[in-house]
């Protein structure tokens, strides 16, 4: 039995599954970080040598498994968004109470960083974009802001873009339990990583990969990311791949979300390969 991690992390998913995976089977861990790989390694050794774990872009599934002579999973998983190991580390930029240098990329080897987007974009694109990816009402107001602020200099660390969101926000709009600049930052790291092309991408191919009988989770934490994933399910049912197995995505508990307010926003969807 193979069963594929697409977005191993630091490793907490996967050390489940490894252990209830038994002495025959492999699992297979992706991530597009190499430094959260490695606390997946140290995870993963203490509970089984059965499994396999790989820097990569899970757009790339079909080559990563060929390359390995792998021809189809038993199940597969994929946990979108972002660790909390990248949120709580200062230097990746991806936390808005740490301050930082706004890089924010999953790979920091390749691509771009947050700040060329923030100094580059056309205030045009910055308001499309935070409308976009992160449904943020002021977008423009705060595209004007940044615009201005960049003109006098460059704008490289997440408390200064951060302070340059929140003073853009009418004060009364300004949230006191999600901090202003939340979605802005959101729609940043999504843009940064090509988030939701990955996706599309992952999804068009991943039923090529599974067996029959094979199980699908997608847990998501966005509500573009749910939408692709309920379409494209939706689509794959109506042409025979498929059976959807949670006709509405299954949320956290009260009480699992008070444990862990970061799970709060997390829908997972369900589906077997027909």
């Amino acid at each position: 039995m193979v069963i594929l991690d697409c977005t191993v992390g630091a490793g907490g998913h996967a050390a489940e599954i490894l252990g209830k995976l038994g002495g025959t089977g492999l699992l297979i861990g992706i991530d597009l970080d190499k430094d959260i790989l490695k606390l997946a390694e140290e995870k993963l050794r203490s509970v089984s040598r059965n499994y396999s774990l790989i820097q990569g872009n899970f757009r790339d599934l079909e080559t990563i498994l060929s390359e390995r002579n792998i021809e189809g999973v038993d199940g597969a998983l994929f946990d979108l968004g972002i660790s909390s190991f990248q949120i709580d580390s200062q230097e990746r930029g991806f936390s808005i109470k740490l301050n930082g240098p706004l890089d924010m990329r999953m790979d920091r080897s390749s691509g771009r960083e947050a700040s060329k987007i923030v100094n580059s974009y056309s205030k045009e694109d910055l308001a499309e974009l935070f409308k976009k990816y992160g449904d943020e009402r002021f977008s423009a107001r705060i595209a004007e802001r940044i615009t201005k602020e960049r003109r006098r200099q460059r704008i490289v660390s997440t408390h200064e873009l951060a302070r340059i969101v929140t003073e853009a926000i009418p004060r009364r709009f300004r949230n006191t339990k999600i901090h202003p600049a939340t979605r802005v930052f959101m729609a940043l790291r999504i843009e940064v990583n090509n988030e939701i092309d990955n996706l599309k991408s992952a999804l068009n191919m991943i039923v090529r990969i599974l067996k029959t009988g094979a199980r699908l989770c997608i847990i998501s934490f966005h509500s573009i990311e749910d939408r692709i994933v309920k379409h494209t399910f939706r689509n794959l049912e109506k042409a025979g791949k498929i059976k959807v197995l949670t006709k509405k995505p299954i949320r956290p508990s009260l009480v699992e979300a008070d444990m862990n307010p970061r799970s709060r926003s997390a829908k997972l969807r369900v589906c077997e390969r027909l």
